[in-house]
């Protein structure tokens, strides 16, 4: 009797990792609408130019469908374990009693720091480097971004310098000492370190910080100081191209087992992880060479998507960027601090938000207590053993109720979902939320 194992890991070999980024830009449905300067002030086109890396800036407009990846940055992806696996998520289906419908998901928690920020770090710390910068300054709400930047900076011999939330510095004990040990100068955001921060500080003492306060002076921080330049970790376009090394990949790993997704689903802040699934998808659903749905899982405390206003606003508090066309809720909003606080973005990137705007994007939230995403995160890891970060249970979250919604509905569906990041230096929040003593 022979037994034939049915893989619930699809795997692509190392010769089939893409050899070049794809850029949606050529095929959207309108043109971008490109960012603008505000009536006054200085230039805000002219400060980027002086605070960011010259080539970020030029893939940032490139009309170019397919970016070449340099060999260099190649080689770092493979040796930080790409191509990463998809998996198909049986033990999770059976629980739900999932008949008709599967689940699958990919694993980008597998990274050296344990999220998809890597894919480009990597990339934008090689292009500082090649550009003689020696330090790296930036932002980050979880942590994720600024541990995988301070990663980044370290096998390119750059230091790096990262201006933390407070709301999550102040807790995330575990996640400050990784990022230390990695070479970063990490403060809590916002900080005396700005002439901005001071400022805040000066009003309220107390602020818990927001990405759009962090932003602005990690720019400020780089406009200040000799050879350093300010890297983003989501929102703008090249941060989509290098995260697209996900979806092309999620792209070949079903055609492996002959499958289709229906629904790719991915939580959202400002749109890194969404759009590096995403975007290779929708660019064959453009191109009319495929028919999927797009989910984007957010937070009620930062709705860009459900609740914003689609219309030209900064990209952080301080207004050091230019005007950029998004659906967001100001970028002077106050919004409740999260667990998952890399959620906690004012605006959706550019790109997604325009997309949404053509309907080819969909949105759900989920309330601020968060109760309902650290259940369907306990229910993943003790159905397929993966502690998933707090962001990414929002598209476990909203993944299981598509699921539950179609099987009632008895429709064959097939749903993808990106799991962006591991939890393990969340386990506070878990003993928090999920009240374990």
């Amino acid at each position: 009797m022979v037994i034939i194992m049915e893989k619930d890991q699809i795997s692509l070999p190392i010769d089939e990792f893409p050899t070049k980024w794809y850029n949606i830009m050529p095929d959207l449905p309108e043109p971008l609408p490109p960012p603008k300067e505000p009536e006054t002030g200085p230039s805000r086109m002219e400060y980027l130019g002086r605070t960011m890396i010259k080539e970020s800036l030029r893939q940032e407009m490139s009309d170019q469908r397919w970016i070449s990846i340099p060999e260099d940055i190649r080689e770092l992806y493979i040796h930080m374990g790409r191509p990463r696996p998809l998996y198909r998520a049986k033990r999770l289906e059976k629980s739900l009693g999932l008949k008709k419908v599967k689940l699958f998901y990919k694993r980008e928690d597998l990274s050296p720091t344990g999220s998809h920020k890597t894919n480009t770090a990597i990339a934008q710390a090689y292009y500082a480097m090649k550009e003689g910068k020696t330090t790296l300054t930036t932002e980050t709400g979880a942590g994720q971004w600024g541990t995988a930047l301070a990663y980044a900076a370290k096998l390119m011999n750059l230091e790096s310098v990262v201006f933390w939330v407070r709301s999550v510095y102040d807790w995330k004990a575990d996640r400050k000492t990784l990022m230390t040990l990695l070479g970063a100068k990490v403060f809590a955001s916002p900080s005396k370190e700005t002439k901005m921060g001071r400022e805040i500080l000066s009003k309220n003492p107390k602020s818990p910080g927001s990405l759009g306060i962090a932003i602005s002076e990690g720019l400020e921080y780089a406009e200040t100081h000799e050879n350093s330049v300010y890297c983003l970790g989501s929102v703008l376009n090249h941060v989509m191209i290098h995260q697209s090394v996900i979806g092309l990949e999620t792209i070949k790993q079903f055609d492996m087992i002959d499958e289709k997704p229906d629904l790719i689903v991915a939580c959202l802040g400002g749109g890194s992880n969404f759009g590096g699934i995403a975007l290779p998808f929708i660019g064959e659903v453009l191109k009319g060479k495929r028919k999927c749905e797009f989910l984007a899982a957010q937070t009620a405390s930062s709705p860009n998507l459900v609740e914003g206003e689609y219309r030209y606003d900064f990209a952080d508090v301080g207004e050091h960027t230019p005007l950029l066309k998004m659906y967001t809720l100001g970028h002077k909003s106050d919004m409740v601090p999260i667990r998952a606080d890399g959620l906690r973005y004012h605006a959706a990137g550019p790109i997604v938000s325009l997309l949404r705007k053509h309907k080819m994007i969909k949105a759900v939230t989920y309330p601020v207590d968060e109760k309902s995403i650290f259940e369907a995160a306990r229910m993943f890891v003790q159905t397929e053993g993966w502690l998933p970060a707090p962001e990414s249970s929002y598209a476990i979250r909203a993944s299981i109720d598509e699921a539950v919604k179609a099987e009632k509905a008895g429709e064959e569906k097939t749903i993808c979902m990106n799991i962006s990041g591991h939890g393990w230096l969340d386990l506070g929040s878990y003993r928090e939320k999920l009240e374990i003593s």
